[in-house]
């Protein structure tokens, strides 16, 4: 499966609790962190969630 990487680009400052709640779940707290996650129905939801804060690109492998 592909692997892709998100990374945190703007605050989560201001935010509603369920973004946060969101950011929080894939691992991103501070501007800059990164994750690698695999592609798939439950990453592309939560990213869709945060799509305004996060960077998505695919993880070299």
């Amino acid at each position: 499966m592909e692997k892709i990487k998100i990374t945190l680009e703007k605050s989560l400052i201001g935010q509603k609790p369920k973004k946060k709640k969101t950011a929080a779940s894939l691992g991103l707290f501070k501007i800059g962190d990164s994750i690698i996650h695999e592609a798939g129905s439950v990453a592309d939801g939560k990213i869709t969630i945060l799509s305004h804060l996060v960077k998505v690109e695919k993880a070299e492998q």
